[in-house]
Order: structure tokens, then sequence, then C-alpha cells
């Protein structure tokens, strides 16, 4: 049993701790396994509420104990192990692949993540607005004000826009205002890290973590341009498996930022 469970989580060398969403990619790229296990459970133990299959501990590809803080979290990674069919699927099981990437690589770098995340507070998706057509200027600015309101108005946080894609510097003042309200746990930095990268934006991540602005209402303001011009031109199917794609490890990283709200 114990190298079934080698084969299906991949013995791996320790993740990059700086991008927990390139860090689950890279631990997933085995071939599929054919599913061996009956049933997975939850059990709780010193490490927090572990994920079992047939009764034993779900290991990382560190070889750490697949265990999460909240037993709502540890639930819901057995539940997609639950849900793989005849062939065990990584890709189908985005909360745990961010698990894996949080439990190797995150915890004990939270610093290093944060920081990462940090970089986006200085080039923000939310600084720089189209000049043209009115429809998408107004579109952007319905999605992405009240966040910057909010910064600036809780956080202390006072960004600069732009027009276009030219750089423009923001204040340090902001940066750092925004900076102290990034999280200092594990599993909630890497969870934010991996919102920011999908959306490129530390202040849509922020306002999720928050709570200013929910699930759905995030992902819309992430995608504001991109469904802009799919209404205008048409969607590419490409582009949109992609973005389904994503749309999972989002939903992975915003239920783990629910359960530290």
């Amino acid at each position: 049993m114990r190298e079934l469970f080698d084969e299906v989580t991949g013995k791996a060398a320790p993740l990059d701790p700086v991008d927990p969403r390139e860090a689950s990619r890279k631990s997933s790229r085995t071939p599929l396994r054919k599913r061996f296990y009956t049933s997975a459970g939850v059990a709780e133990g010193p490490k927090g509420f572990a994920v079992t299959l047939d009764g034993k501990t779900v290991r990382t590809p560190g070889q750490n104990a697949l265990a999460a803080p909240t037993r709502g979290l540890a639930e819901a990674m057995a539940a997609e192990w639950n849900a793989q069919p005849e062939m065990i699927d990584p890709m189908a099981m985005p909360l745990t692949r961010l698990a894996n990437s949080i439990i190797d690589g995150v915890a004990g770098n939270v610093q290093a993540v944060a920081d990462d995340a940090a970089k986006y507070l200085e080039t923000d998706l939310l600084f720089y607005r189209a000049g043209f057509p009115m429809e998408l200027i107004t579109r952007q600015a319905q999605h992405w004000d009240p966040v910057l309101r909010w910064a600036a108005a809780d956080l202390g946080a006072h960004f600069i826009l732009a027009e276009g894609v030219m750089h423009v510097r923001q204040p340090e003042t902001a940066v750092a205002a925004a900076r102290t309200a990034l999280p200092d746990e594990a599993w909630p930095a890497g969870a934010l890290h991996v919102v920011t990268t999908i959306t490129g934006s530390a202040l849509l991540a922020l306002a999720l973590r928050h709570r200013v602005l929910d699930e759905a209402q995030v992902w819309a303001a992430a995608h504001v341009d991109e469904d802009w011009n799919a209404e205008k031109w048409g969607a590419d199917e490409e582009v949109q498996a992609r973005r389904a794609q994503r749309q999972k490890d989002f939903e992975a990283a915003a239920l783990v930022l629910r359960a530290f709200a």
C-alpha cells in the first residue's frame, strides 16, 4: 500500500515555496494510476485532520502527512479522492494539489510566499485602465473601484491609476499598507498567492480574503477585459478550456481562504 501511495502522489524534490500553483502542477505531472482504494476518509491526529485511504494516511510528494488544519478542508480533499473513477487524475483534485504544495513548500517559507504575492501590489491589474471604449471603461470601474476604495479606507493604501499598460510607480506607503493585510500562516498565505497569480491582482485576493467581494465577484473582476473581448469577438475554445482549469484552482484556494476568514 505504501508504494501505491507513492505512485499516486509521486516522490519529488522539495516544492518551490514561492509559487504554490506551479508547485502543484509539477507534483501532478505523473502518469495516471489505477484507483487502488475503496474509500477515502478523515482521521484526526497530531498534525490536524489527515486524509486516509482505506484507513491509511495519504502522503504528499514530500512524504509529509496530507493533513489539513480544519476538518472541513480535510473532508473536501477526501471527497476529491472518493470522486476518482477507475483512474486517479491529480488534475481533478485541485484542493489536494494545493494542500501538497502548502504542506511541502509553503510551510516554513511563508515570508517568501507573502513577499512574492506582495510584488503584485506594485503592478496590480486594478491599476491599469482602458482609455476606450466607454463601455469597457465603465465596466472596469464598476468591478475594480470598490476594491480600491476599500483598500484606501480600511488599509490606508492609496494607489495611483494609469491609462494603458505603461508602468506607474506606486507610493511605497500604499504598498506597505496593503502588505500588512497579507496572511502570515501557511495555508491562507499559499491560497492567497494562488488567487493572486490567477487573477493578476493581490488586491482582488485581499478583497476575497477579507470578504469585501465574494468568489463570483472576484472571478468576474479578474476577467473584465477577457469577457468584454469575448462578447465582441467570440470566445476561443482553448482559452475557455484553460480558464476552466484555472477556475478549479481558484475555487480550491478560495475554499481555503474561507476556512481562515
